[in-house]
């Protein structure tokens, strides 16, 4: 029911109130600087890859791609940095269609609700703050709603993103050597992975408005129907065998009126993590034969339950001066005082690599390729920029019990 029920949101509704909340959306979404989006996605996917220490293993599931779109959108919503962990959560449980789904959705609203009031009083900048703001005069409770559209389906179009092209470029060698090889870049792959493996592969909640036939088949009035995304994606008849790197002619983000307003800033944060994850971790390959890897048990996402992975062994950099740690006031928790404090997020360096070389698994990619360069260009340091690292290097460090 959290996932497809009707609520107050562009996504339910049509004409002019669906004009009104998409205007008030996507203007939201338009105000995000784009540069500090991607030194925001960067910092973080560095200050994860560095909190793995030098054995050479990650579950890259449970310590990358899960992690990365709550620590950007703790900065974007200028959330407490725990509601973090609890907000990745609640969106899982709600996704998922399970026994603590109609709770983590009860939990959701209310943690919105209260962030909503918050931001109604003392307006920031902030996405919140700019959706509270906008010329449409959104409600209290059209606010919560729509930012619980946002927060689920951009959460879960990033984390299951990021893992599904991690996925094939490990068990697939032509994917992997087009991206290698220069043949494509990493944008050009991520739109192949929308076609092959879209994030979300089943879209619940629309209703037939009349009696219809779609397809050959019967349509009442009334009933819910479930867009088939990477069913529709992966039909034959649509693509046939051609090369679908770059191709943005599918339907990963709907179409028409209905089309999804973070397409573009969900694209910037995916790509700026891929790139930082193969720049540090060239010769990253599968610990498991690829036949064992399982897939989350939801009916809308498509995504993994894990990845777990094999990586030549690197000590992290340090700072000078170590970084504190969040105190009870800034983490929300009491000060966890920790022995090894967690080192300041830095610009992509490769990292000093360690005579250990792991050996191919069964159903693992080749590793004697080399992937390009970011496509970004550098960008020159600055204290926003180095407190942006600090705060995300020791939010992953509380995160991670550290």
């Amino acid at each position: 029911m959290p996932m497809t029920m009707w609520r107050p949101t562009l996504n339910n509704l049509d004409g002019a109130e669906h004009q009104r909340l998409s205007a008030a959306v996507g203007d939201t979404l338009a105000r995000a600087d784009q540069k500090r989006l991607r030194e925001t996605s960067e910092a973080a996917a560095l200050a994860l890859i560095e909190s793995w220490g030098p054995d050479g293993t990650a579950d890259l599931v449970s310590q990358f791609t899960r992690r990365l779109p709550p620590l950007v959108f703790t900065t974007l919503l200028d959330l407490p940095d725990e509601d973090g962990p609890k907000l990745l959560g609640l969106i899982m449980n709600v996704v998922d269609s399970g026994a603590d789904s109609h709770r983590a959705s009860v939990e959701l609203f209310g943690l919105l609700g209260e962030l909503v009031r918050r931001r109604r009083e003392h307006p920031g900048e902030d996405l919140v703050s700019w959706l509270l703001g906008h010329s449409a005069g959104l409600s209290d409770e059209e606010a919560v709603h729509n930012l619980l559209v946002f927060l689920v389906a951009g959460n879960e179009t990033c984390v299951n993103w990021i893992g599904n092209a991690v996925r094939l470029l490990l068990v697939d060698r032509r994917f992997r050597g087009s991206l290698t090889g220069g043949r494509a870049t990493v944008a050009d792959a991520l739109e192949e992975v929308l076609w092959r493996d879209p994030p979300i592969q089943n879209f619940p909640g629309r209703w037939a408005t009349s009696d219809t036939v779609l397809g050959g088949q019967y349509i009442s009035r009334g009933d819910m129907l479930v867009l088939g995304i990477a069913g529709a994606n992966d039909d034959p008849a649509v693509h046939g065998p051609n090369d679908l790197s770059g191709n943005r002619a599918h339907l990963a983000w709907s179409a028409g009126r209905h089309v999804c307003p973070a397409k573009d800033p969900a694209r910037l944060i995916v790509e700026t993590a891929i790139e930082t994850l193969l720049h540090c971790l060239p010769d990253l390959q599968l610990a498991v034969p690829a036949h064992e890897l399982e897939w989350r048990p939801s009916p809308w996402s498509r995504a993994l339950a894990s990845l777990p992975v094999l990586y030549s062994a690197f000590a992290p950099p340090r700072p000078t001066d170590p970084v504190p740690f969040p105190s009870a006031g800034s983490a929300g928790s009491a000060d966890p005082a920790p022995a090894d404090p967690a080192p300041a997020a830095s610009a992509p360096v490769t990292p000093e690599r360690t005579a250990w070389t792991p050996q191919p698994q069964p159903g693992s990619a080749p590793t004697d390729s080399t992937p390009p360069e970011p496509t970004s260009s550098p960008r020159t340091g600055s204290s926003a920029l180095s407190d942006l690292r600090r705060r995300l290097s020791s939010l992953v460090g509380w995160w991670s019990g550290r």
